[in-house]
């Protein structure tokens, strides 16, 4: 961020790191202060618009005042807002009951529909701000990989296929990669001429009106320009939805459904 900037922008960050759910004690107010007092100064601003805390321990939803701890940090100014991100339905609903939570992230994509069958009516309902992440499944999704990509070692795509070292959904969002594979030849047999297959994923999340954005990764300018160009593809008809949710159906649901 640079000072001189003048058009409006807005400053969002997460909080914290995967933890092992005896560490949710990590999660105090000493911590949290820490951090944002921190980010303050590395962002030469007076207060973060949004604060997400990434992927907590689900016992920290069951602690109220680490939410209080939150409410207090918005009164004093140095948070607009705060929200969390999630790996799991069960934790985005225990989430929104309190009613200073804004935003979640979830993990949302062709192959991970769960969250649309209950937690979207509930947080519409709340007015709370869904941020789908993870929304091209570690990049299964632009139908770029083949059987003999290879991946870094440092990759989590390469180490943490059966969730070694965090939890096993974030990588191709839980698929095992062969299926990953046979899912998206499917998938493009119906996306529409002209699309790419990102683009084509991306417009499959902003078809459902409770998600607020969908937060692609990009390193290139030429993938921010094609990402963004989703937003302005045509809708998918009726026929194209009952596609996707056939192929997911037959070959991805019993792999991801009951687990996230």
């Amino acid at each position: 961020m640079r000072k001189e900037r003048k058009d409006k922008f807005y400053i969002a960050t997460k909080a914290g790191r995967r933890l092992p759910k005896q560490e949710a004690r990590g999660y105090s107010r000493e911590n949290f202060t820490s951090f944002i007092e921190h980010s303050l100064k590395n962002l030469e601003t007076d207060a973060i618009d949004l604060l997400q805390l990434h992927c907590p321990p689900t016992d920290v939803y069951y602690m109220p005042e680490i939410f209080g701890m939150l409410d207090d940090f918005v009164k004093s100014g140095k948070l607009q807002y705060y929200g969390v991100s999630v790996e799991k339905v069960e934790e985005a609903l225990k989430a929104i009951e309190f009613p200073g939570v804004q935003s979640v992230q979830i993990i949302f994509n062709m192959f991970r529909h769960r969250p649309a069958e209950l937690f979207f009516a509930e947080a519409n309902r709340r007015r709370v701000g869904i941020l789908a992440r993870v929304p091209l499944a570690s990049g299964m999704l632009t139908g770029k990989m083949r059987a003999d990509t290879s991946f870094e070692a440092t990759d989590h795509r390469e180490f943490n296929r059966h969730g070694e070292k965090f939890d096993v959904g974030e990588t191709f969002s839980g698929v095992d990669y062969a299926t990953g594979l046979k899912a998206v030849e499917e998938l493009k047999a119906v996306c529409p001429p002209g699309w790419t297959l990102t683009q084509f994923a991306l417009r499959w999340i902003l078809m459902f009106p409770a998600v607020t954005c969908a937060i692609p990764g990009a390193k290139r300018a030429a993938q921010v320009e094609e990402n963004v160009a989703a937003a302005s593809q045509t809708p998918l008809t009726p026929e194209t939805m009952d596609k996707i949710r056939e192929i997911y159906a037959k070959l991805v649901r019993e792999q991801v459904h009951h687990y996230w």
